[in-house]
């Protein structure tokens, strides 16, 4: 059977690649699973220092959850779809939220539904000019499951991200860079390669300090200001015994390349 999530690594970055290209990557029970248990696995390798996230083939991202697959454990009532479906859409988008190394969305096609949370959940995304997005479960009589209806309204503002949610339109890359769900719309012909020079830009930093920033903006988000504040503080005390600070701090005065402890350069 196909591996429906493949992972290759090189040059300390992990590539994820969501692979049902005959369904458009559409995102069933073993697709999640697979995606979590790799995110597991990278998580502990040190080889890595960031992720990159994409599709298969050339049309789609993910086109959102399997509908027939859902469609079963509908049949099997409320409990069961929760289980199921929202449970494990919710622990694989707030897996990708809260991971401590940079995940970069490559959309590189389709967006739709589990496909654009994935796209709202991580730190970085670019996308395609061919990529289009859309909040389509309106259009099934349910709202989204794997958090769009918590994190869109977050990142676009409430009125926005209602428009959206509520008519079920399709939207375009340039409209997704402008509410905030991307970082950058590129040609899709240098998709990837702008992706890694992205993660290039992020490895040459001490590792400590990356996943430091991550888990402040990430855990500040839901925070009063008081309260993110005294994380932020808290994220900081936990670097100054390490070796990578100290070891910052002299290559920025000694006017030199820093070496860090996971190999990192800046």
């Amino acid at each position: 059977m196909t591996d429906v999530v493949l992972c290759s690594i090189g040059d300390r970055i992990a590539t994820l690649t969501l692979n049902r290209p005959e369904k458009l990557n559409a995102i069933n029970y073993a697709m999640a699973d697979a995606l979590l248990a790799a995110l597991d696995r990278l998580e502990a390798d040190d080889r890595v220092g960031a992720v990159i996230l994409t599709g298969a083939g050339e049309r789609a991202f993910s086109a959102g959850g399997d509908i027939p697959e859902f469609a079963d454990s509908i049949a099997e009532g409320p409990d069961r779809a929760v289980r199921d479906f929202v449970r494990r859409g919710q622990a694989m988008t707030a897996r990708l939220e809260a991971f401590e190394k940079p995940v970069i969305a490559v959309v590189n096609g389709l967006a739709y539904g589990g496909g654009c949370e994935i796209t709202e959940a991580v730190p970085l995304a670019i996308a395609s000019d061919r990529a289009q997005f859309a909040k389509p479960e309106v259009c099934l009589a349910m709202p989204p499951t794997f958090g769009g209806t918590q994190r869109l309204p977050r990142q676009a503002g409430r009125k926005r991200a209602l428009e959206l949610l509520l008519t079920g339109d399709p939207f375009s890359a340039e409209r997704a860079l402008q509410l905030g769900l991307v970082n950058a719309v590129v040609a899709h012909e240098t998709l990837m390669a702008e992706a890694r020079a992205l993660a290039d830009r992020i490895l040459r930093h001490a590792p400590g300090a990356v996943a430091a920033i991550l888990r402040a903006v990430t855990r500040g988000l839901n925070m009063s200001i008081a309260e993110g504040l005294q994380l932020e503080g808290q994220e900081f005390a936990r670097l100054v015994p390490s070796h990578d600070l100290p070891e910052g701090l002299a290559a920025w005065i000694g006017r030199r390349p820093a070496v860090y402890t996971g190999g990192h350069f800046s």
